[in-house]
């Protein structure tokens, strides 16, 4: 099953994450803020508020928004937003 183990805020809407299958880098989200959960995430002390959750070992924010460690590995493999 694939985790995130850290999490870093970066510059802009970017964070930098490391897996547990050793894969780590960084990824820029501004493109993936829409939707109700995710707008509130565009104010970027809100966004700074990201931590790896202990339950489900990804990445949230206290308002409840989350991204599956899926869709994130893919976003850090696909080289697409990954910087």
């Amino acid at each position: 099953m694939l985790n995130v183990h850290e999490v870093e805020v970066r510059s802009g809407y970017r964070l930098w994450l490391r897996f547990n299958d050793g894969a780590e880098g960084e990824i820029d989200l501004r493109d993936h803020l829409t939707g109700p959960v995710f707008e509130p995430l565009r104010d970027p002390a809100t966004f700074a508020t990201v931590r790896v959750d202990p339950e489900t070992r990804t990445i949230g924010w206290p308002n409840g928004a989350d991204f599956a460690p899926e869709f994130l590995h893919g976003l850090l493999s696909s080289g697409v937003t990954a910087l």
